[in-house]
């Protein structure tokens, strides 16, 4: 098809090239001088897996504006992982073929995926979001995203499919890992965090999964129950934040259905909110063949044509992953779709390649990468992120244990000789490799040396070898992430297989079943026989622990601490550093709990299960340390621009340590019904032993806005209790704040 549009002369300026002019005028420039045909090339994408020799199995149509090449990060035939400057020389080939494939010389977008870590098998891989959600210090991860933005640069992929800012408040959904978990202002600043890191090095970040990606149940992609209200209240604001502060450019729409209709295809979502709203400036992808599932999954149109179009109209501008132009031109021919709809959606992409500075500058240096990728100082920020996400459960007296006592350990649990990093989104789709990256039985063998003996047994043996140890450790291993969403929350006892299919939106028995390790009645053994033992969970989400919990003196929750993490658990166990990590979500008692958060609404009458008082095993924002803190001499000050709270806050013991103190805010008398607590600011100080500091923490107005009866937010009149704690429990201070007229008056303290 060729535009109706006149083309312009050669000798025009073209506006397009001028680095002078803003991204918005080179785009309009460009759709102006763009036939047809060539603007629906840049809405569509290509992913190929298959590689052979350096060649792709499958023809690359390089007229596309993106595409994914995860099978060049991986040798298929050998299973070794690609070298940095292979990565970046393949994607510099494709990306070099791209612009000689159009008149305009417009590189494609490699995009990929960066949940914790470039995916790739080389590149440094972070402890997974709910467990760097765990460290309460946006700092961190800051510099955290910061080093993935740098390294996924580095190659040349300029989109990645990241951060996860759904609020997991079901622990059944498997993907629970891939979140940093229950709390809006928590999951916000971490999803901000991220878009800041990959944003600064000219990465496309693409929150997802826009906007409530789960259900009932814990079952992923099924159909939001969520009210417009709870939408608004909690599941929306941190993808809110991660585009008007986080710089996000780019957005995947959820599988899910909301209010009857596809996040694919919602004007409601994609237009009113995301643009008309928010003012969000980029552009919507859809999560793979989520445009087509409009069709095929929801039933919500007869053809993929059709659905494609539906979703175009609506908001999204590519979908993925693989070409969509057949469904495109067929779409504009049968008059689904206008060319007025395909200028807007290329217009937005072309934009972003613009802004991002990809047309300009689109190689990246292939000989400097290999020593840049992991180097020193990026596993040095993943190694101080492993030592913050570690949260201290239990602990009767046992940790940390005396290095200089040790000499026989018992090492248990089929977790002890795996490399935590976890199995979402960790290296090229066979698991994340490098050769210095230890298991913890691993690093406990280097970290204790040849003279302390390291027993090692299959459960069943525990019995026999636990007696005979001065101390004996416990690393659990579970079965969870995509596609392995859960019904039952302890700990795995079976081995399951998998077979993954679509279904057409039905649920199939995609699950085979066979006999396995029983972890529980291996950790009530290990601690009956030997006073000295430890649990490690090695883990993505909340378990329940009531059968062993009682028995066990010492539990360490380590998540899936990363490539650094099993150095970080064994200087933990040993006292080389502290565990300051804090719970990002609420740990039930069973799974007859759930779902479970902290910051739900009241009852309207007020009683629970017989069996089961509502209290978490666990609550949110709870964590232990090897050394004890004291905060007092708290201050309350009212400004133009909020509160300002301040408080001293001492260690008091032995260790070097961190104290994260939480505020919350319990409100009343505001016309409609306000959370029984709502966490709206935290700090994390470190201190040395014996060392006391003032602190001050900002508590903005937008800590008292809320939506009221008509779902409009503002700052309307109310009364609010201010909290300071430990926990969303553990309170040590409160006073109160009303709000008049827009202005914050403090009252009394208690």
């Amino acid at each position: 098809m060729q535009s109706d549009k006149m083309q312009m002369n050669k000798g025009d300026l073209e506006v397009f090239r001028d680095k002078t002019r803003s991204p918005e005028e080179r785009a309009r420039d460009l759709i102006n001088r763009m036939t047809l045909d060539e603007k629906v090339f840049q809405i569509s994408t290509q992913i190929i897996f298959d590689v052979l020799g350096g060649e792709y199995k499958e023809k690359r149509d390089y007229r596309l504006g993106s595409f994914r090449n995860p099978g060049h990060f991986m040798h298929w035939k050998d299973k070794k992982t690609s070298s940095p400057s292979e990565v970046a020389r393949f994607i510099n080939r494709d990306v070099g073929k791209s612009v000689e494939a159009n008149r305009f010389g417009i590189p494609a977008i490699e995009n990929g995926e960066a949940l914790h870590g470039a995916q790739w098998g080389m590149a440094t891989c972070f402890p997974q979001p709910i467990a760097l959600a765990a460290t309460f210090d946006k700092q961190l991860v800051s510099e955290v995203a910061d080093v993935i933005g740098k390294e996924v640069a580095a190659a040349g992929v300029r989109q990645v499919f990241a951060p996860v800012v759904n609020i997991s408040r079901d622990c059944r959904w498997g993907r629970t890992m891939e979140t940093f978990g229950e709390d809006v202002l928590l999951v916000s600043d971490m999803g901000e965090a991220m878009c800041r890191g990959f944003q600064s090095n000219g990465v496309i970040a693409t929150p997802k999964h826009f906007a409530d990606n789960y259900a009932d149940g814990g079952r992923d992609s099924n159909e939001s129950h969520s009210s417009w209200r709870t939408l608004y209240e909690v599941f929306l604001p941190p993808f809110r934040r991660c585009f008007q502060e986080g710089g996000a450019m780019s957005v995947m729409a959820a599988y899910n259905a909301v209010d009857g209709v596809p996040c694919s295809c919602s004007e409601k979502l994609l237009t009113k909110i995301l643009r008309d709203e928010w003012g969000f400036n980029g552009f919507v992808v859809s999560d793979y063949n989520g445009a087509e599932d409009v069709c095929n999954a929801h039933h919500a149109a007869d053809t993929e044509v059709k659905a494609t179009a539906m979703c175009i109209k609506a908001g999204l501008e590519a979908p993925l992953p693989n070409s969509s132009v057949g469904n495109v031109k067929e779409a504009l021919e049968k008059g689904y779709l206008t060319e007025k709809d395909i200028d807007r959606a290329a217009y937005r992409i072309l934009k972003t390649k613009i802004a991002i500075g990809l047309f300009d500058d689109p190689y990246v240096d292939e000989d400097t990468i290999d020593g840049f990728i992991r180097c020193e100082k990026h596993k040095e920020t993943a190694l101080r992120a492993a030592r913050e996400c570690l949260v201290l459960l239990k602990n009767e007296s046992v940790l940390p244990f005396d290095k200089s006592k040790v000499r026989t350990v018992g090492v248990f649990g089929e977790g002890a000789d795996t490399v935590p990093v976890g199995d979402n989104y960790s290296g090229p789709y066979q698991g994340w490799r490098a050769d210095d990256a230890y298991t913890p039985l691993g690093y406990l063998r280097a970290f204790l040396g040849e003279k302390v003996n390291i027993i090692t047994g299959k459960d069943a043996e525990i019995p026999e070898k636990a007696p005979g140890c001065d101390i004996c450790l416990y690393f659990t291993k579970m079965l969870e992430g995509e596609g392995r969403d859960r019904c039952n929350i302890r700990l795995s006892r079976e081995m399951r297989t998998f077979e993954t299919e679509n279904s057409g939106g039905m649920i199939v028995d995609q699950v085979r079943a066979e006999d396995g390790t029983d972890q529980e009645s291996a950790i009530v053994a290990m601690a009956k026989a030997n006073k000295n033992s430890a649990v490690v969970l090695l883990n993505g989400a909340p378990i329940d622990m009531t059968p062993w919990i009682d028995t066990v003196p010492a539990v360490l929750e380590a998540w899936y601490p990363g490539e650094q993490g099993a150095q970080a658990i064994c200087e933990a166990l040993f006292g080389l550093v502290s565990p300051s990590g804090k719970l990002p979500m609420s740990f039930p008692k069973s799974v007859g709990q759930l779902p479970l958060y902290y910051s739900f609404k009241p009852s309207g009458r007020g009683y629970h299960y017989n069996e089961n008082d509502g209290n978490p095993l666990f609550e949110f924002g709870y964590g232990l340390s090897y050394t004890e803190f004291r905060t007092d001499n708290v201050s309350c000050s009212v400004n133009d621009n909020g509160l300002t709270v301040e408080y001293d806050v001492e260690n008091v013991g032995k260790y070097r340590g961190a104290e994260v103190v939480q505020i919350y805010l319990q409100s009343r008398n505001c016309g409609v019904v306000r959370p029984v607590s709502e966490l709206k600011a935290y700090k994390k100080t470190w201190l040395e032993s014996g060392e006391k500091k003032r602190v001050s923490v900002k508590l903005g107005k937008e800590a008292f806005r809320y939506y009221n009866a008509g779902l409009e937010y503002g700052l309307f009149d109310g009364d609010h209790t201010v909290s300071l704690g430990t926990s969303c429990k553990n309170i040590f201070y409160s006073f109160e704040v009303r709000v008049r007229d827009g202005a914050l008056i403090c009252g009394d303290r208690t």
